[in-house]
Order: structure tokens, then sequence, then C-alpha cells
């Protein structure tokens, strides 16, 4: 498995949890998403975008980084392009580091469409800010390593059909849950949670920081 992390514009707690899910990821910053880099550890390998969000003085902070630099204006996010260049690279895994908060409500909202269609494209993908972490949920099964009290949500992109909930306070069993409903919104792990979609796209976010205990 190849593995990469992508530097998203968003925010970034650095945190034990996503420093081990970082180790051994080779890395890509997007834009702004290059300030992430020195407090996460990680020296990318490519710096691409528009950098229509980078300062002069963090351009002149990484002389030695590559750079593909893309003009403002285009049909493209530089999150998409960094994930591209990913992919081109070879990887089957992706750590989206940023993609949560931020100034841009809407990208957050992209970011997590973006993961889903990804994992239709058979990639392994996590969305993460350091408290906050984001798994696509698609018809099959899933597992998750969250302890005991973690609060969490289901999001869904559509319709979800015979959605199963396994080690959460609230469990449910076969449910329909219709597009929009709140439903599944502020659950709570109680033991080993597992999931099991029968139909349907959703992202599973978890709130990882302390205060969420």
């Amino acid at each position: 498995m190849t593995r990469f992390a992508i530097l998203l514009g968003g925010d970034v707690v650095p945190t034990p949890r996503l420093s081990r899910q970082l180790e051994g990821r080779r890395s890509i910053a997007a834009d702004s998403g290059m300030r992430h880099a020195g407090p996460l550890g990680l020296v990318p390998e490519l710096w691409t975008g528009d950098f229509d969000s980078v300062g002069p003085d963090m351009a002149a902070g990484f002389p030695d980084i590559a750079r593909e630099v893309f003009p403002a204006e285009k049909d493209v996010t530089d999150g998409e392009i960094a994930v591209e260049a990913a992919i081109k690279r070879g990887a089957t895994s992706l750590l989206l580091a940023g993609a949560f908060g931020g100034p841009r409500p809407d990208h957050a909202f992209l970011h997590m469409a973006m993961a889903l269609n990804l994992a239709e494209r058979g990639l392994d993908i996590l969305l993460s800010s350091g408290d906050q972490e984001g798994v696509p949920l698609l018809p099959g099964d899933s597992a998750f390593d969250y302890p005991p009290g973690t609060l969490f949500s289901v999001v869904g992109f559509t319709p979800l059909s015979s959605l199963t909930l396994i080690g959460a306070k609230w469990p449910l069993d076969r449910h329909e849950v219709a597009f929009g409903s709140s439903l599944t919104l502020s659950n709570a792990v109680a033991d080993r949670l597992s999931a099991r979609l029968g139909a349907g796209r959703a992202m599973l976010i978890a709130h990882t920081g302390p205060e969420a205990r």
C-alpha cells in the first residue's frame, strides 16, 4: 500500500493519534496547507496549487521543496490537484489533514464529497483535523478503533438503506435513514464500534479531541 498525507488549508491540531496515523506516509502540501508541515513533522515532496493563500514569509521558508504552480483562475481546487498528484504517484491510501475547519465551509463539504468519491474508486481514505476525523461509509462493513465515550455522527449524503450500528450508545439494526434526517447525529461509542450499510453514501465523523470524552 502506498500511503500519502495531503496537507489542506483547514484546521489541524497535532495529536499523538494523528502522529501515529501519519507514520510512514509521503506527503504533498496544497497551497497554505504547507503551514501544517512543521507542526506535524513532515517534509512534503511537492507543494502545489495557485499559492494565492501563501504569504511571502511562507513562500520563502521552504526553498528546497519542489513546486507546481497553477493559475488562480482554474476549475479545480488546490486540494484536488494535490490529491490527483498523489494518485499519479501510486497512492492507494490518503489522509487528508486539514480537511475540516478554516474560513471556507464549502471546501470542508467538498473534502467530504471528494473523500466519498475516492473511496468508491477503491482508495483508503481518512479525513482529519487532529481533533475530528471523517471516514467514508459505503455499502458493506466498517470497523472503528474509537474508545468508549467518543462522540460521533453519521452524516448521510443520500438516503441510507439498512444501516446497522453496533457498539454505539444508540445502536441501529438495519434502519432506513431518510436524506436530511438528524437521527444519526450525536451518538457515542459504547464498545467496539462497527457499521454495516446496505445502500447509500455517508460520512462517519468522530470527535477525537479530549473535550469529546
